[in-house]
């Protein structure tokens, strides 16, 4: 007599469908790191055009009104004298302090600040170009006189009486600058005529407040 086993049939798993969908694996971790990723790539893009091509700066006071208000961005162009000269006219960012003893990380931190146009440097002044080198300038009854022939400044305002200066002669190698709010500006009339090689480069463009916007 043989025994046969019992049969059954196949076994299928099947899943309630009254049960809830178990949990999806969240994608915000990835996202995070993508934006994380995507925004260091921009400060360093940032960064390198601010170290090698154009720089933006804030204007934080109104020694160049009307031309330039306070709160007004520009950007500068960091090239415009490796293949140019300085003209008069020009309106030029420049350090007029060499910074000294600064912290790496500080300087890091100010790098990209100052990349992405949120802090200008407090050494860093931009003027207009007045005078240029073996140049005589003098200042009387509100008028620059280059050589002994006053200067047409549409852009100038003069407040007021203000000091006479000069004749002096521009130095080799520097140039004068002023602001265009005369009486309102600590420029080259105060400390001096500036080293070329301190100039950062040629302000041409206001780029916010868009109201504002114009070549400079």
């Amino acid at each position: 007599m043989e025994m046969s086993s019992p049969s059954f049939p196949d076994a299928e798993l099947t899943r309630d469908s009254t049960l809830p969908d178990p949990p999806k694996k969240s994608d915000a971790p990835g996202f995070l790191v993508d934006l994380l990723g995507l925004a260091a790539k921009a400060i360093v893009v940032a960064v390198v055009i601010k170290l090698l091509l154009v720089q933006v700066f804030w204007i934080p006071s109104e020694s160049m009104y009307d031309t330039l208000e306070v709160g007004d961005r520009v950007a500068v162009n960091k090239l415009a004298y490796r293949f140019g000269n300085v003209g008069r006219g020009n309106v030029v960012v420049f350090d007029l302090e060499p910074r000294r003893g600064e912290s790496l990380p500080s300087a890091a931190v100010r790098t990209v600040a100052e990349a992405i146009g949120l802090r200008t440097p407090q050494s860093d002044l931009i003027k207009r170009v007045i005078g240029l080198p073996g140049e005589s300038i003098e200042v009387r009854d509100n008028t620059v006189f280059v050589d002994g022939v006053a200067l047409v400044e549409p852009y100038a305002i003069w407040d007021g009486a203000n000091p006479t200066f000069g004749p002096e002669v521009v130095p080799e190698g520097t140039v004068f600058v002023m602001g265009d709010n005369r009486s309102h500006s600590r420029d080259s009339r105060v400390f001096g005529p500036v080293p070329q090689d301190r100039i950062i480069g040629r302000a041409f463009v206001i780029l916010w407040p868009v109201a504002n916007w114009a070549g400079l």
